[in-house]
């Protein structure tokens, strides 16, 4: 039975802020029931060099510092991606800094990379008990003058207690972060993100999957310079994408014009574009993880054959609790028992092997 439709009514009452951290804290110490997995070998995915019990993941920006990794893991998720982490700790932009558009299934936020820093999400990090993939979402510290220290100095932390790592360089709410994603800036800081991996290697014996996160509100050429430096510099995948700065004219509450990254509903079609024409760029060869705007079995499918490996939630959970875990994945076998697929992995992509028509070749 899922009793969300009671608890969100009085979580909505509560400022957003505050019902978040009163999730966190619940999911932290075991308030919340553990959710029985959906487990099926048509959901199970390798990618990565890891194998992910089902495609369904958590999006970075929930759990900030690691607080409750086990209680996540308990909801029946594929793998859960915490943080983003700065290297210091920064109390982020002022509040109220989070807003919910009920009307429109969506989210704006300017957190503004808000973090206890590495100190504090490795401590958490260690204490993990449950079994389970877990990611590390990585960024630099606001005031920071040296972007490419402070990624490498995440790196260094996290490494050992991650079994992936992001390298965010697409949040909207720190100034110049998404300057990082330009051609040149991109290969340097990929080349000393390498460096640090090989260093690492070279202390634990292991080689952890490196991804990094793009903003939806990147141009055709862009989207090309990305693909390039993701060959160039070893880099394992892209998730794909972050928030939005743009504002549909569909939009209907009176938060809209709030300045912040758009997530949700309305990102959905743009976000799906964009992994859309990284896939076609890259003739599929770089894994992608396929975030924004799913709030159903139906989206997640779509993200998956427009080229997605793997998906995440974040800003529908909000709205439908973590009972859309369970429903995404149950949806995902009646769709693909529906259209005769085996498995979740043959559907990657595959809208671009139906049909080489301009209509995939989106911009």
């Amino acid at each position: 039975m899922n009793i969300y439709p009671v608890l969100r009514k009085a979580l909505h009452a509560l400022p957003p802020e505050t019902a978040h951290q009163l999730t966190i804290t619940a999911l932290k110490h075991g308030m919340i029931p553990p959710a029985k997995a959906v487990k099926h070998e048509k959901l199970v995915v390798d990618c990565l060099g890891l194998q992910f019990p089902n495609p369904v993941g958590l999006a970075a920006g929930f759990d900030k510092n690691a607080e409750s990794a086990d209680g996540l893991l308990k909801q029946g998720f594929g793998f859960v991606e915490l943080g983003t982490v700065t290297p210091l700790p920064q109390p982020g932009n002022a509040k109220p800094r989070i807003f919910r558009l009920p009307e429109d299934d969506a989210v704006i936020n300017r957190y503004g990379f808000n973090s206890e820093g590495l100190h504090i999400f490795v401590g958490n990090l260690a204490k993990r008990k449950e079994k389970g993939i877990v990611g590390a979402n990585i960024g630099k510290n606001r005031d920071s003058m040296d972007a490419a220290h402070d990624y490498a100095r995440g790196l260094e932390a996290v490494y050992p207690f991650v079994d992936y790592i992001t390298i965010n360089i697409s949040s909207p709410n720190t100034v110049g972060l998404r300057d990082l994603q330009q051609k040149n800036a991109l290969a340097e800081l990929a080349a000393s993100i390498e460096n640090m991996r090989k260093i690492m290697i070279e202390k634990t014996g292991k080689r952890i999957p490196l991804l990094y996160k793009i903003a939806p509100d990147i141009s055709e050429a862009l989207r090309h310079d990305i693909v390039k430096t993701v060959f160039d510099y070893q880099i394992d995948g892209l998730i794909l994408t972050n928030t939005t700065l743009e504002r549909p004219d569909s939009l209907q509450n009176l938060h809209k014009e709030e300045k912040g990254g758009l997530s949700g509903k309305p990102l959905f079609e743009r976000s799906t574009r964009v992994l859309s024409d990284i896939y076609r760029i890259s003739e599929g060869k770089i894994p992608l993880i396929g975030v924004g705007g799913i709030a159903s079995a139906e989206d997640a499918y779509r993200k998956i054959k427009a080229g997605a490996s793997l998906i995440q939630l974040y800003t529908a959970l909000i709205y439908q609790g973590t009972q859309l875990v369970q429903d995404i994945n149950n949806g995902l076998l009646a769709l693909m028992e529906r259209d005769g697929i085996k498995a979740v992995q043959a559907l990657t992509g595959s809208d671009h092997k139906k049909s080489h028509s301009p209509a995939h070749h989106t911009s």
